[in-house]
Parts: C-alpha cells; structure tokens; sequence
C-alpha cells in the first residue's frame, strides 16, 4: 500500500511512499528497553513492529489539497549521493511517478513545507539537472521555518553530518540562488486552513502542520514523533534528537491536546494505516490507527 488519501473538512491528504525501514528500537530509542517494548507490542504488531522486534518506518511525503492549492509536506530522501551510512537509501526516480500519479506532478505542485530540514524530508527539494541542482517543483514556493534555517545555515559541516542535515548544500541552499524559499515564523499559516505549528526538540526549528477545516482538524507530526509508541513513551527520544528533554515535552504537550478529541494524527514515519486517534483505553494511553 503506497498510497492513502484521508478527508479533513474540505481539505484532503494523500500519503505517497517513497520507502520502508525497520530500526531495532534500542538502537534508535536509548531510553527504551527490550521489556517496554514488549508491554506495547499488542497493539504495536504487526503494523508498526515486526516479527524480528523492528519498529517499522516510512519515509513518505504528505501532500495537501486545500483552497485549490497542492502542498507538499516533506520530500523525502530523493535522488543524490549519500554518506555510506545512508548510501543504499537514495531513491531511483520512482518517488516522482509514484507523486504525480497521486496528482501532484512536479509542474503542479503550488508550495513544499519542510518540517525540518534533516536528509529524509528535503531531499526531492532538488534534482541534478545539467549540472547543477535545481528545485524540483518549479512552480511552488518552498516554506521554510527561519529558526530552522538558520540553525542549519550557520552549523558547521561536520554538526550537519552529526545531526543527519546531510544534504543541506544540495537541498536547501540551491533553493535561495532560485528564489524559491519563503523564510517564515514557527505558526506561519500557508492557508486558511493550513498552518505551521512550532513542535521543537527534534531540531530546534522543527515544526508541525495544522489542519483545520469545517470543524475537522488534523496535525502532520514531522519527526517530533518517530513511531506512535512515543506518544506512550514520550521520553523515547531519539539518537538524532538535537534536545531529547525538549522532544520528550513537545510529545507530552501533543498528547495532552489530542488525547480523546477527534483530532486526525497523521504520522510523518507511521507505516500504514499512518493515521489515527490518540485515546484512553482500559489499557492506558494508546494511539489507534484508523481500520
């Protein structure tokens, strides 16, 4: 299943695949254990842990019809040379066909929102086109968060790498010589529908989008969170996580909103069904997944 399209008032979602991953939790969560894992391995398994005991990861883009325009959330890892460590990751082109069959071609794409600007949500901001990198989209305006870029813009190379900003010289930058970007604050709205929502502790600029439509309402997480058992073990940070006390807190406040209200949580890496509620069960706090 590379593609699932869900409704919020007039505004509609469509998940487009570019990749699976499975992480061994203990590498990715240092604060988790082999015993909290499996006290959630009921409602995790199979759609979000495998069989070996991986948590299940999907790299895919969200993209968003609202007030007739096609916004882009997150591109992904494109198509580009990588460190060795993430080297077999680079997609084959495919990505694209897979975004325009969803009907988001590449000429018709309006607006791009990065979440943060880590190597697997910017890589599609750009193509290697007779010698240089150009933006991808041609026709959209690309939003970034300023806290985020200029984090980034004044990193040194080597905090990049650490920190999996990887490809913020191919990426982003060439964005900038094209004219493309759109520098704004952490609640800019896109749309009257669609805004930015400030989730940091992943990066420090990281940002969420908020849906809000006919009384309907949804959030695209970015990477405040990885796998929906963080939003029962909010100090799962992650390795990458530049705060992991800051993650944790952004995880507890989402909680804390959505918790029994009929708010769409659209994970940015939760494999399929991707989308559900977060809600009080006999068990506990639990996220669960749209049938």
């Amino acid at each position: 299943m590379s593609e699932l399209r869900w409704a919020v008032g007039s505004v509609s979602v469509t998940r487009v695949l570019e990749q699976d991953a499975g992480f061994p939790a203990g590498g990715f969560f240092p604060m988790s254990s082999p015993e909290g894992l499996a006290a959630h391995a009921d409602w995790l398994s199979p759609w979000a842990l495998d069989d070996d005991g991986n948590l299940r990861i999907s790299i895919q883009a969200l993209c968003v019809e609202s007030e007739g325009r096609k916004i882009v959330v997150d591109t992904c890892v494109g198509q580009r040379p990588l460190p060795d460590l993430f080297a077999t990751m680079s997609d084959d082109g495919s990505f694209l066909t897979a975004l325009a069959g969803a009907g988001f071609a590449r000429e018709d794409v309006d607006a791009v929102i990065c979440t943060h600007l880590h190597f697997d949500h910017v890589g599609w901001n750009t193509m290697w086109v007779d010698d240089a990198w150009v933006p991808t989209f041609p026709n959209a305006r690309y939003v970034l968060a300023r806290a985020e870029f200029e984090h980034w813009n004044a990193a040194s190379e080597e905090a990049r790498a650490a920190a999996s900003a990887v490809t913020f010289d191919d990426a982003v930058t060439p964005l900038f010589d094209f004219g493309v970007v759109d520098l704004v604050d952490v609640d800019h709205s896109v749309t009257g529908e669609v805004s930015l929502t400030p989730t940091p502790g992943h990066s420090p600029g990281h940002v969420s989008v908020r849906i809000r439509s006919e009384g309907a309402e949804a959030i695209i997480t970015g990477d405040c969170v990885h796998s929906p058992v963080q939003l029962m073990e909010p100090d799962w940070f992650t390795v990458v996580d530049s705060d992991g006390a800051q993650s944790s807190a952004t995880r507890r406040a989402l909680v804390a909103e959505c918790l029994d209200r009929d708010v769409l949580v659209i994970g940015t890496h939760f494999p399929p069904p991707t989308a559900g509620h977060i809600v009080t069960t006999d068990a506990g706090v639990r996220f669960r997944p749209l049938p």
